[in-house]
C-alpha cells in the first residue's frame, strides 16, 4: 500500500497555502430545491459536481457529508465516490464525514471503508466517534497510521444535545470531551508540524478555556456562518491553538450556488477572514 506524507502535514500545508477553511459538500433536499435541482441522484449529481468545479483546486479541505449521498442508495454513493475521487485530484484535501464508531472488526471495516488506499471511497481523513470508548478507535487510528490519513473525533460537539455526554465528570475528575482531547494529544506527541489525529470542537460553544485544545492536532470546527459563529469569534474560543484551527463552512457558502464564480468568491472571503483573525490569536 502507498503510505502518503502524514495527513496533519499535508494539511498544514494545504492551510498555510490556500487558506485555512473547509467547505461542506451537504447536499440536504432544501438547498438542492434553491439550487433549482431536483432532489434525486441526477440533482445531487449536478450539485456535487458543481461544488467540486469550484472549490477542488482552491480551499484546503472539502468535507462531503456522507448520508446525503447515501440516503439515494447505491447511486448516490456512485455519485459520492466520483466527487472524492475528483477533489482530490484537483488538490483538496477530503474529509469523509461519516462519523463512524463501533468496536472490533467492524470498526476496522469502517476505517477500510475510507482509509485504505485501494478503496473506491479513499479519503484523507474520516471523522469518527469515540463514544464506545476510546480504545473502540484502535482499528481507525491503526490503519491511519498506516496509511497517512488521519481521522477527526467528536470531543466538544456544537449540537446541545452532545453536552449530556461530552461535559459529563469522570470519576477522575475530567469531563469526557476532555478525556478525548488528551488521548488525541497522546496520538501527536513528537508530530510535526501538525498531528494527523484531530477533534471535532464546535466554533459556538463560546469560553473553552477549561479546555486544553492544544493538542497538537487540527480542531475541526463546524459552526461558521450559518449556525451563528464568525470568523472573528475564532481566537475567543480556541485561544492559543486558534492556528490549527479548520472552520467548516457549509451553508454560508452553498447558498451562493450554483453560480461558480459567486460560491469561489463566497469561500474566498471566509478564508480571508479565518486567516485575519487566526493571525490575532
Amino acid at each position: 500500500m502507498t503510505v502518503l506524507e502524514p495527513f496533519g502535514a499535508r494539511l498544514r500545508r494545504a492551510m498555510d497555502e490556500r487558506g485555512p477553511l473547509c467547505v461542506g459538500i451537504d447536499p440536504h433536499a432544501s438547498l438542492l430545491s434553491e439550487w433549482g435541482l431536483n432532489d434525486d441522484v441526477a440533482g445531487l449529481e449536478r450539485f456535487s459536481r458543481t461544488v467540486v468545479e469550484a472549490m477542488a483546486d482552491r480551499v484546503a479541505v472539502l468535507k462531503p457529508q456522507s448520508a446525503f449521498f447515501e440516503r439515494f442508495g447505491s447511486r448516490g454513493v456512485a455519485v459520492l465516490e466520483k466527487s472524492v475521487e475528483e477533489a482530490r485530484a484537483a488538490g483538496a484535501l477530503v474529509v469523509m464525514d461519516a462519523k463512524r464508531g463501533d468496536i472490533g472488526s467492524t470498526m476496522a471495516a469502517y476505517a477500510e471503508s475510507f482509509l485504505r488506499k485501494d478503496s473506491p471511497l479513499f479519503s484523507d481523513a474520516l471523522t469518527v466517534s469515540p463514544y464506545l470508548g476510546y480504545g473502540s478507535l484502535s482499528p481507525a487510528v491503526a490503519l491511519a497510521r498506516e496509511s497517512g490519513t488521519g481521522l477527526f473525533v467528536l470531543a466538544l460537539t456544537s449540537n446541545p444535545e452532545g453536552g449530556e455526554v461530552q461535559h459529563a465528570i469522570r470519576a477522575d475528575g475530567r469531563t469526557v470531551g476532555a478525556t478525548m482531547l488528551a488521548h488525541l494529544a497522546a496520538e501527536n506527541v513528537g508530530e510535526e508540524p501538525l498531528g494527523s489525529f484531530g477533534a471535532v470542537v464546535g466554533a459556538t460553544l463560546g469560553d473553552l478555556s477549561s479546555y486544553e485544545l492544544d493538542i497538537n492536532g487540527p480542531l475541526l470546527a463546524p459552526g461558521i456562518g450559518a449556525q451563528g459563529a464568525t470568523p472573528a469569534d475564532l481566537p475567543r474560543v480556541f485561544g492559543a491553538a486558534a492556528r490549527n484551527v479548520v472552520p467548516n463552512v457549509s451553508r454560508g457558502v452553498l447558498r451562493h450556488g450554483p453560480d461558480v464564480v459567486a460560491l469561489r468568491d463566497a469561500a474566498s472571503r471566509f478564508a480571508e477572514e479565518v486567516r485575519a483573525a487566526v493571525s490575532r490569536a
